[in-house]
């Protein structure tokens, strides 16, 4: 035993060695390769056995059982059976003689190492493991450590990973089914028993003032008053021993029902028993009493309470999340419900505002996370199923779901609301869509709910109501979505507001409008408050009261504006006649507010506050011209309308919203503003372009602006949106006009001196500037730009190019990337060369679709670049760029050219089956084909994801599959290569994908791929022997449906994984029969 003592002390000298501060990272790795040579010898394990019977070191226990665990897990098919049985015997009796004094992580490791045994040897050679886990919970002393062990078994069996056999996983799997009765039976009688003891010494509390307050609401949520009456009972003042128990046997629970089925099996004595524990959380009077008691022990008990209702919910939601329920359950589902409402109840039963927010503010966080989390599952997954039953009042339960989350405590939990609302909301939109003839009597039930969450949402999103939260709302770090914690806030509000519209137009627009029109009433008031000083105009509010009434008026305008912008979709099509005066009458006022900002120019006006007053003006101002080009598809309805009535009343809207916008196209103005006013005149060019806005004065200043080589130059995205609507004037026909009345040719003369005005600086640029033989390089910013135009000119013009002109460009383009200016370009990763070559190529994907036999003389030279000089290029190189260009080009050459190599002829089409399709360009087809092969035995998962579509759709749509060339020289190299790429899990999240293609290109031929490749492969397989190789051939079914081929691919993919892992495993020399 002398050397056992001598290596254990060596080991926790090592071991303190390696963990010590001062120890360097070259001595660090020394131990380590020490260490993991010691783990490697044979035997190893009875060191370890004594080490952890006789140290008391941390770190020496833990590495003692990392060798078990490598052992087990690795090794074990090598382990004689002798030493399997003593390591069997030895390390659960280790446990149970010193669980007690044990750290919990190191018991908790141990326990694992036993079930990974029990994972490997159960029921053959371990038949006691399951039942020694039983007997440990049933026997009091030891019930905590039989729950860790059942809960680590339910971890490690239930869901294995890939170093078991699928037949071993579904046996595992099975076994621990038919455990799950008795498993279930048992934690039901802890839960119950701890309840019960604690139930009998818990004081009766007094009669509470409020318990009548909503009895009508108790006894429509439950079905029996036994039920309320046993819900109603005081919650048990528990000892800390019977908490953790109570804890570990939910934690169990909660992992069992995160994948046994919805059975008889969950009765309903433990779902009574589960929601008795989910009131832990909701118990106020608990947590203060810890708190009052004032011992730091109380406290902590105070915690652990709430953290055991924690835990009964994450029961409960696991339940929740399952979709398919049978039709027995479904009475336990509504139980559930029935029970979850009444703790919902509880929560919100004060109908004084601020002690239900406060009462929310008191309990634990992730308590009401989880009880937010079931109220989703409700909504989105049961809402449906339970809405039909009489006895559920979905009523009342909105009016709870009101309660809860309008005195949220927190930005998060109002927010994960709303979500819900949003769900509940989109639920009865369907609903109504499927059921019409219902849509009265649905809406009837549910109007008051509606409108109330309206009204209170509106509310929220006030100053004038909620100061205190939204001045806590950030609005100036942008999360990932690009957007503050404000903007989110007033969008997630905005879509519920939205939606309730849909449902109720009338209520949410004479809900929404009155409230507008009081903070317009302020804005448009300003004017009386504006005098004239030596530098300019100023707002002569300077109270401070004042001032900041105005700045939450002004924001709350500015919210406003954006909900009536974001309703204009529900006032046009269908409902345009029904719903138009509501509608004019917005777009009335908004053109009259945007008018009234322009003139008086509020965005330069003087203030009191110029931080805080000066953004609000110039945000409303910018606000009241993005909601006024909300309406603008509402304005082209009401064009079409008015070109039939010839309506005076159409032109002034038009005419003044022109006015509004021409002051602000100026240099003069903030961004924020001119871009503003930019995208709406975008839009009245492009979505309204009615006939006669060239002609207003104001349209007439644009132009005369834009073309004045003496004006300022606005900023660039402003010129490109003002040049852009000043184009589309001229460009775009007149809606509800014939074409002999559309006046192109005047509108043509029009259009070329904006061009000219617009292009003459490009211009007057003297011939010399260029130099027309110097070679451009690749990697040069103006070049880049120059790709830019031209990919722009083939995408939109190239048919007006006519074609000498196109196959100039194409030939001077080909020409321009030679093979060194490509391979400089490409060289370094990121760089403007690659996004130049990038954009050539994409220039050449729009000249590969192209139609007809114009560009086809093209497509040698095109494929022979990708072939020849790019894809050499890039083929070896790790880096992505360049090459998703340069696929997508191949897919499209291919796709769109088909006929390039494969001469399709009638006489072959009628006798299918006969006459095999001409094959042309064969090398270059082979070629391409081979750089896709070649594409998937790289790293880069999103190119392989690509490049996989592309062969799918290349099948779907012209059989590529089936063709003779791919079939009979290329099938089954590609299927090999696919089927590699799954055994070595280099792209794991494409596996679905993977597996379908594999079943696409096998079902071509299914009698070769189960006679002659399935074999080939196999045989071809190393680290697997002949009888596994055997083993492997017959599980793989000869099933020629999707699911079966696609499960039978991953069950031999994970078994050849598990077969080499145990080869891997055996000793050296061991002899296999």
């Amino acid at each position: 035993m002398a050397s056992e003592e001598a290596s254990l002390r060596a080991l926790e000298s090592l071991m303190t060695e390696f963990f010590h501060d001062c120890t360097t990272n070259e001595r660090k790795r020394e131990i380590e390769e020490l260490l993991n040579n010691f783990a490697q010898q044979i035997g190893a394990w009875r060191f370890c056995l004594y080490f952890l019977s006789s140290t008391r070191n941390d770190y020496v226990m833990m590495y003692s059982l990392t060798v078990f665990e490598n052992l087990i897990n690795k090794m074990w098919l090598g382990v004689p059976s002798q030493d399997k049985m003593e390591i069997r015997s030895c390390l659960p009796k280790l446990l149970l003689a010193h669980h007690k004094t044990l750290p919990y992580f190191i018991r908790n490791k141990l326990c694992k190492v036993i079930v990974d045994i029990g994972r490997q040897d159960w029921p053959m050679f371990y038949h006691d493991f399951f039942t020694n886990i039983l007997q440990l919970i049933q026997s009091p002393v030891t019930t905590p450590l039989g729950l860790i062990m059942l809960k680590t078994t339910s971890e490690e069996l239930a869901c294995p990973r890939e170093d078991l056999s699928v037949a071993r996983k579904e046996e595992l799997r099975k076994l621990l089914l038919d455990q799950v009765q008795t498993v279930l039976g048992l934690l039901t009688g802890i839960l119950e028993t701890v309840w019960d003891k604690h139930s009998v010494t818990a004081a009766t509390p007094p009669p509470s003032p409020t318990s009548g307050e909503s009895g009508d609401l108790l006894s429509n949520l439950l079905q029996s008053p036994s039920s309320a009456k046993l819900l109603n009972q005081p919650i048990p003042i528990l000892d800390v021993e019977s908490e953790y128990i109570c804890s570990l046997a939910l934690e169990c629970l909660a992992h069992l029902f995160s994948w046994i089925p919805l059975s008889a099996s969950i009765t309903p004595s433990l779902l009574t028993t589960i929601f008795h524990f989910a009131r832990f959380g909701c118990d106020i009077r608990a947590r203060k009493m810890a708190s009052v008691n004032g011992s730091s022990q109380n406290c902590v008990l105070g915690q652990e309470r709430g953290r055991l209702g924690v835990l009964a919910m994450s029961c409960i939601n696991e339940l929740m999340s399952k979709n398919c329920v049978p039709m027995e359950f479904e009475e336990y589902l509504l139980r559930m419900f029935q029970q979850t409402f009444y703790l919902l109840q509880k929560i919100t039963k004060d109908n004084n505002a601020h002690t239900v927010k406060s009462r929310l503010e008191e309990l634990d966080e992730s308590y009401i996370e989880k009880f937010t989390d079931f109220l989703r599952l409700f909504v989105s997954v049961h809402l449906r199923r339970i809405e039909s039953y009489s006895q559920f009042p979905v009523v009342e339960f909105l009016t709870l779901l009101f309660k809860y989350t309008f005195h949220q405590p927190t930005h998060e939990g109002y927010f994960s609301c709303l979500d819900i609302w949003t769900l509940f909301l989109d639920y009865l939109t369907s609903k109504i869509k499927s059921r019409l003839g219902d849509k009265e009597a649905v809406l009837n039930r549910y109007e008051d709910a509606l409108v109330l969450l309206l009204t209170e949402v509106l509310n929220r999103i006030q100053f004038r109501y909620n100061q205190a939260q939204l001045e806590e709302l950030d609005d100036e770090t942008l999360d990932d979505d690009q957007q503050t914690e404000w903007q989110r806030y007033l969008r997630q509000s905005l879509e519920v507001v939205a939606k309730v519209m849909e449902l109720l137009p009338t209520h949410a627009f004479s809900t929404l409008f009155p409230v507008l029109q009081d903070n317009l009433e302020v804005y448009l008031g300003l004017q009386q408050f504006i005098v004239t000083s030596g530098s300019g105009h100023r707002l002569n509010i300077t109270a401070e009261n004042d001032c900041r009434r105005l700045h939450c008026s002004l924001r709350d305008l500015s919210s406003l504006l954006q909900a009536v912008g974001r309703l204009a979709e529900y006032f046009i099509g269908d409902v345009f006649a029904a719903r138009f005066n509501d509608a004019h009458t917005v777009v009335e006022r908004l053109v009259k507010v945007t008018l009234y900002g322009s003139q008086i120019k509020l965005y330069n006006i003087e203030t009191a506050v110029p931080s805080v007053l000066k953004p609000d003006l110039i945000d409303v101002h910018a606000q009241s011209l993005a909601a006024l080009q909300a309406y603008s598809h509402w304005l082209a309805q009401y064009c079409s309308e008015a070109h039939r009535q010839n309506t005076q009343q159409f032109v002034t809207l038009i005419s003044t919203a022109m006015d509004a916008i021409t002051p602000l196209i100026s240099t003069k103005v903030q961004d924020k503003l001119l871009l503003s006013a930019c995208h709406l005149l975008v839009s009245l060019a492009t979505t309204v372009r009615p006939v006669f806005l060239i002609s207003i004065p104001a349209v007439q200043k644009v132009f005369n602006r834009i073309t004045d080589a003496s004006a300022q130059r606005l900023v660039d995205k402003a010129q490109v949106l003002v040049c852009r609507a000043l184009s589309n004037i001229l460009l775009l026909p007149w809606p509800n006009l014939p074409e002999n009345e559309q006046q192109w040719p005047v509108r043509s003369i029009n259009h070329a001196s904006l061009i000219s005005a617009l292009s003459r600086d490009y211009r007057n640029l003297k011939p010399n500037a260029v130099a027309p033989q110097r070679k451009m390089p690749l990697d040069d910013n103006v070049t880049d730009e120059m790709l830019s135009f031209f990919l722009t000119l083939f995408r939109g013009l190239r048919v007006q190019m006519g074609v000498p002109f196109t196959e100039q460009i194409i030939q001077t383009f080909l020409n321009m990337f030679t093979r060194e200016q490509l391979a400089e370009s490409i060289l370094h990763e990121g760089s403007t060369g690659c996004r130049v070559v990038e954009k050539f190529l994409k220039i050449l994907q729009v000249v590969v679709q192209e139609p007809g036999q114009v560009f086809k003389p093209f497509l040698p030279s095109i494929i022979s670049l990708c072939m020849e000089q790019v894809y050499p290029i890039i083929a070896e190189r790790p880096s992505p760029d360049v090459k998703a260009e340069l696929f997508e080009l191949l897919f499209r050459t291919l796709h769109h050219n088909w006929r390039y190599f494969f001469k399709s002829t009638v006489l072959a089409s009628v006798q299918r089956g006969i006459a095999e399709e001409q094959m042309e360009n064969e090398p270059q087809f082979s070629a391409i084909m081979q750089a896709f092969g070649q594409s998937f035995l790289q790293p880069d998962i999103h190119l392989f994801k690509q490049n996989l579509f592309y062969l799918e759709t290349l099948n779907t749509k012209q059989k590529l599959y089936h063709k003779k060339i791919f079939r009979t020289t290329m099938l089954f190299q590609f299927v090999n290569v696919l089927l590699q790429v799954l055994v070595h899990k280099s792209h794991d999240l494409l596996q679905e994908e993977i597996g379908i293609a594999i079943y696409n290109m096998a079902s071509v031929d299914f009698d070769g791929f189960f006679a002659a490749f399935l074999p080939e492969f196999l045989t071809s397989c190393d680290g697997v022997d002949a009888n596994q190789k055997n083993v492997l051939g017959r599980n793989f079914k000869m099933d020629r449906d999707l699911p079966s081929f696609t499960q039978n691919v991953h069950r031999l993919v994970n078994d050849l994984r598990y077969y080499r892992l145990c080869n891997d495993s055996l000793p050296p020399g061991t002899v296999k029969l």
